[in-house]
């Protein structure tokens, strides 16, 4: 029940990813963006997937931390990818 509960919480959290690499991928500016808090999204979602890989608890819930830490990552991506854009400006 509690890899239920879990997943949930990830897939709630990876319901925003989608719509913010939209939002990044089409307004080619970093302007709004935080790195920092790009990084610590990435960082906790790394966490996460140890945590499940080291724990021996390695369920379907795994892959949704994986497909969010893909989102974020892309994301990052874009991050710089927009950066360029902006100092081109």
């Amino acid at each position: 029940m509690s890899s239920i509960f879990e997943a949930m919480m990830v897939i709630s959290f990876g319901i925003s990813w989608p719509a913010s690499l939209i939002k990044s991928y089409r307004s080619r500016t970093a302007k709004g963006k935080s790195i920092i808090f790009l990084s610590f999204i990435l960082f906790g979602y790394i966490f996460g997937i140890i945590s499940k890989i080291t724990a021996s608890n390695i369920s379907y819930v795994l892959v949704f931390y994986i497909i969010n830490f893909v989102m974020v990552f892309a994301d990052l991506c874009l991050y710089f990818r927009n950066k360029r854009f902006d100092a081109k400006e």
